[in-house]
C-alpha cells in the first residue's frame, strides 16, 4: 500500500482519455433535410462540392451505408475504391473520414492521423466534415501520445473553426496534463467544467491532479468540495476528493468522508469496498492512530460476508493488512491464512510466520516458514533469516547456524546474517 499520495492520485485517477468524437461522424452523400451549421462563423470558405458522377455517388454511398450498418471492413473497402478512382476531391475527402473515422475506433491512431491530415489537405470537405476531422485528429493525436501536435491542432481548429466547446478545452487540458504544463492544465479543466453542467469524471480528475502535481492541495481542496456540493452522491468525484484530503493532511474531512459515503449507501461494488479500506489504512498510518484502520479492515469484511468482495489473495492480504495496523494479530493472522492457499508463492506465509514468530509460537512459525520457502518467496534472504531466528527460538543452534549461512549469500540481508553467525561463533 503506498504511503505517497500523489502516488495514489495517480493511480486512483487512471486518467483515461475522454476522446470524444465530434457530432456527426460521417456525412450522407445526400440530405433530406438541412441541419445546423456547427461552424457558422469559420473563417474558412467552403469549396463547393465537385461530385457529379452518379458511380462516384454510388460507391461512396456505399461506404457509408456500410460503416452506419456497422460494416467496417465493406466500409475501407469501398472508401478505398473512392480514394482509388474518383476524379472528385469531395467523395476523396468524404471517403477519407470514413477511413479515419473507423481506425480511430479501432485504436489504430498513427492511421487515423494520416487519413485525417489527407481530408484536410485536401480541403474539399465542407465546413463540418473539415473541422470536425481536424479535431478528431486532436484527440488522435493524444491517444497516440503526441500531446504537442494535439495542443497545435487544436489553436489551428479554434482559431479558424470559431467554435468553443467543453470537449475542447477538456482535450487540450488533458494535452497540457500530460505535458506536466499544469497551470494551463488547470486553465482549460476549469474552463471546461464551467462551460457545462454536467463535467465529465475524468475532467475533475485531470484538474484535481494537476492542483496536486503543482502543490495546490488547498485549491485542489477547495474545487472538489465545490463539485460535490452539487453531486454529493458521485462517487468518483467523493473518491477525488478522498486523496486531495490525504494528500493536504485533512484526515478528518477524509473520514467524515468516508462515514458520509456509508451512510449514503455509496459503497456498493468492490472497488468500493477496497478503495475505502485503503484509505482507512493510509489515514491511520498518516495519524499513528491504529484503530482507525481497524474501521478498515472491519468495511472490507462486511464486503466479504456480503458476497461483493471476492475471495482472493489480494484482498484477504489488505484485509490482514488493515488488521495489522490496527495492532490485532491474531485477526491478520485468520486473513493472511486465507489468503496463502490461494497466493502463487510463499510470500503470505513469511508474513504470518512473523506473527507466529512475534507470538512466540516458534514451531509452528518455522513449519509455515519452511512451506513457504519451498513455494519460492520474493525476498529469500529475509525469509533465511527468520528461519534461523524462529530455529533460535527454538533453540536449536545448528539450524539457525544453516539458516543465516543462506542468507548470508543474499546481498540485502549479507551484513545482518554475518552478525548473527558471528554471535553463533560461526562465519
Amino acid at each position: 500500500m503506498s504511503k505517497n499520495p500523489k502516488q495514489f492520485l495517480r493511480a486512483a485517477l487512471g486518467i483515461m482519455l475522454a476522446l470524444v468524437f465530434a457530432a456527426a461522424s460521417v456525412t450522407a452523400v445526400a440530405k433530406d433535410k438541412k441541419e445546423e451549421a456547427r461552424y457558422p462563423n469559420a473563417t474558412r470558405q467552403a469549396p463547393k462540392s465537385d461530385l457529379s458522377s452518379q458511380s462516384d455517388q454510388k460507391m461512396l454511398q456505399a461506404a457509408i451505408d456500410a460503416v452506419n450498418g456497422g460494416d467496417n471492413a465493406k466500409a475501407q473497402q469501398e472508401a478505398q475504391r473512392v480514394i482509388d478512382s474518383s476524379r472528385s476531391k469531395y467523395a476523396k475527402g468524404i471517403a477519407l473520414q470514413v477511413m479515419a473515422n473507423i481506425k480511430f475506433n479501432e485504436q489504430d491512431y498513427k492511421g487515423a492521423v494520416a487519413d485525417y491530415k489527407q481530408l484536410v489537405e485536401l480541403n474539399s470537405v465542407p465546413n463540418d466534415t473539415y473541422f470536425d476531422s481536424m479535431y478528431n485528429m486532436a484527440a488522435a493525436y493524444i491517444a497516440d501520445g503526441q500531446y504537442q501536435a494535439a495542443l497545435d491542432e487544436l489553436k489551428i481548429w479554434r482559431e479558424q473553426g470559431k467554435r468553443e466547446t467543453a470537449d475542447s478545452y477538456a482535450l487540450e487540458g488533458n494535452a497540457d496534463y500530460r505535458l506536466q504544463k499544469y497551470p494551463d492544465a488547470i486553465a482549460a479543466m476549469k474552463k471546461a467544467i464551467s462551460m457545462t453542467d454536467q463535467p465529465k469524471d475524468s475532467w475533475n480528475s485531470i484538474l484535481m491532479a494537476s492542483y496536486s502535481e503543482s502543490g495546490q492541495a488547498g485549491q485542489a481542496a477547495g474545487a472538489i468540495e465545490q463539485q460535490l456540493a452539487k453531486e454529493p452522491t458521485n462517487k468518483a468525484l467523493a473518491h477525488n476528493a478522498l486523496v486531495i484530503y490525504t494528500q493536504a493532511n485533512q484526515n478528518d474531512k477524509a473520514l467524515a468522508l468516508l462515514e458520509q459515503e456509508q451512510k449514503t449507501g455509496m459503497i456498493t461494488d468492490e472497488a468500493d469496498y477496497i478503495s475505502a479500506a485503503k484509505f482507512y489504512a493510509s489515514i491511520a498510518q498518516s495519524d499513528a492512530k491504529p484503530e482507525i484502520a481497524l474501521k478498515g479492515a472491519a468495511l472490507l469484511q462486511q464486503g466479504f460476508d456480503k458476497g461483493v468482495v471476492k475471495a482472493s489473495v489480494e484482498n484477504y492480504k489488505l484485509l490482514g493488512d488493515c488488521s495489522m495496523i490496527g495492532q490485532k494479530e491474531d485477526q491478520a493472522l485468520a486473513a493472511y491464512s486465507k489468503a496463502s492457499p490461494l497466493a502463487s508463492n510463499g510470500d503470505i506465509d513469511y508474513l504470518r510466520a512473523q506473527i507466529l514468530g512475534s507470538q512466540t509460537e516458534w514451531a509452528q512459525a518455522r513449519d509455515v516458514l519452511q512451506k513457504g520457502i519451498a513455494r519460492g518467496v520474493t525476498h529469500k534472504g529475509k525469509a533465511y533469516l527468520l528461519l534461523g531466528k524462529l530455529d533460535l527460538g527454538n533453540k536449536d543452534k545448528a539450524a539457525a547456524k544453516a539458516a543465516f549461512q543462506k542468507a548470508a549469500q543474499e546481498a540485502d540481508t549479507h551484513d545482518e546474517a554475518q552478525a548473527q553467525l558471528a554471535k553463533l561463533g560461526g562465519k
